[in-house]
């Protein structure tokens, strides 16, 4: 998997009602909050833009998921067992294959939430990083037309996002480039994905 795996774990509920769920980020904590109403869904670390590519604020709404997408701009040049990383604008011979970044959530051109490490400083160009273990959970929650806010800070920094633990992936070597390139990387995860409350 993109991003290694390990032990990080993160509950999420089913909603009593899907078109009340929202999404919201605080940047400044790196969390994400998955909410219907006042109610928490899901609450899990996130890695966000660095300040050259920062994460788009605003609001927003989600307008496309795609479980298994694959980055148009930065990748790998595979020829034969030759794979080797680069962009798609540098040819290196072979064929592109982009890097991949599973349950894709997108909330505007070129900007989504996605599978990946999940580091504890700003560390993306603008997407906003889930774990291996949050981010089907996520990709299961919202669907097209979810609203997601982005901001400095969320109200629920003081309260439910004042201790949520962060994971260790960053750390994990990088998976080889022939794994990357392969389907293999978009394995599903087993077992339901929500939990009733």
């Amino acid at each position: 998997m993109v991003g290694g795996g390990g032990n990080y774990s993160v509950v999420a509920y089913k909603p009593r009602n899907p078109d009340d769920v929202r999404v919201k980020v605080s940047l400044s904590k790196e969390v994400v909050y998955v909410m219907e109403g006042d109610r928490p869904l899901l609450v899990a670390a996130t890695t966000v833009g660095v300040p050259a590519k920062p994460t788009p604020r605003g609001h927003f709404h989600v307008t496309r998921k795609e479980a298994e997408k694959r980055s148009g701009s930065y990748g790998f040049w595979a020829n034969g067992s030759d794979v080797r990383p680069g962009t798609s604008d540098h040819p290196l011979g072979g064929e592109y294959i982009g890097y991949p970044m599973p349950w894709w959530v997108e909330w505007e051109p070129e900007y989504g939430f996605h599978q990946g490490y999940v580091w504890p400083v700003p560390r993306s160009h603008g997407c906003l990083r889930l774990h291996p273990n949050v981010a089907p959970k996520f990709f299961a929650l919202v669907r097209i037309g979810t609203p997601v806010d982005i901001a400095e800070t969320q109200p629920e920094d003081a309260t439910i996002g004042a201790h949520v633990p962060r994971p260790r992936d960053y750390l994990d070597p990088d998976p080889p480039p022939s794994f990357m390139v392969s389907q293999r990387v978009f394995a599903k995860p087993e077992g339901p994905l929500l939990q009733e409350q």
